[in-house]
């Protein structure tokens, strides 16, 4: 199972870093990586950190890190789930202080089919073309894939009918849901913030969000579309291509196929 098999990864970069660091670094560097590729606008930033942490491990431990990613990415293809979640939570790694004990994803399964309405969820994407979710406590992101999972399920395309705005105050909660969400092709903006302050440090725009224009569909929604003039929509159309530049291939093979699911591979 793809997530013993990130826990072993993990043991094994542990002998002279802690778990905690380890997966911490994990999910920060693959977050990163999937960042770079498509968001121009963070680009050096966050290529500065990336290269800061893995600086810190040996040859043969940095080369661990993307077998984690693709283990990751291949517990992804046997079905939707919080991976990382259960990877979390099998390590002891939750702070208690914090209140960080992930929901199980079949619990997250079993709240999202009894909130998901089909006829009023149709009713939303008729009217709008796509439905929105906030999450204010991403964790892992799990409630965010279980729902999209029904959605699946449901016969509708959460690819191209969904949209996620999710926060977390741990940054590493952040990149965990911001990784999972870019493996599963969800739209989505994943902030590191604090929810009840409005506190925000840090956005992570998924490739989906970016690659299929989220920026400006979601504008353009928030405005009738016949009193946006036309300079004001050249401007957010120049806007979006500054985010959107010839992507850096992502280590991933993602591509869409005709069904909902997002094959990496």
């Amino acid at each position: 199972m793809s997530a013993k098999a990130i826990i072993k990864l993990i043991g094994e970069n542990a002998y002279r870093h802690d778990r905690w660091r380890v997966f911490s670094d994990f999910v920060q560097l693959s977050a990163f990586a999937i960042s770079n590729a498509v968001d121009m606008r963070n680009r050096d930033a966050r290529e500065s950190e990336y290269m800061r942490i893995i600086g810190q491990y040996s040859k043969d431990e940095a080369n661990r890190f993307p077998m984690m990613l693709a283990e990751l990415v291949n517990g992804l293809e046997d079905g939707m789930a919080d991976v990382l979640g259960q990877v979390y939570m099998e390590l002891e790694l939750g702070n208690k202080d914090r209140g960080q004990v992930f929901t199980p994803y079949s619990l997250c399964q079993a709240s999202a089919k009894m909130v998901f309405d089909k006829p009023h969820v149709d009713s939303i994407i008729a009217d709008k073309g796509y439905i929105s979710m906030q999450e204010p406590a991403a964790g892992g992101g799990a409630m965010v894939i279980a729902f999209a999972e029904v959605m699946k399920e449901a016969g509708i395309n959460y690819q191209q009918h969904l949209h996620v705005t999710a926060t977390d105050v741990d940054i590493k909660a952040a990149c965990m849901a911001y990784v999972q969400f870019s493996l599963l092709h969800i739209p989505a903006t994943v902030i590191h913030g604090n929810t009840l302050s409005l506190e925000e440090w840090s956005r992570w725009y998924t490739p989906a969000h970016i690659l299929d224009g989220w920026s400006i569909r979601l504008r353009s929604k928030a405005q009738k579309p016949e009193l946006i003039e036309p300079e004001t929509q050249i401007h957010q159309v120049t806007e979006e291509l500054v985010i959107t530049e010839e992507p850096v291939p992502i280590p991933i093979a993602a591509k869409k196929q005709e069904t909902v699911q997002l094959s990496l591979f």
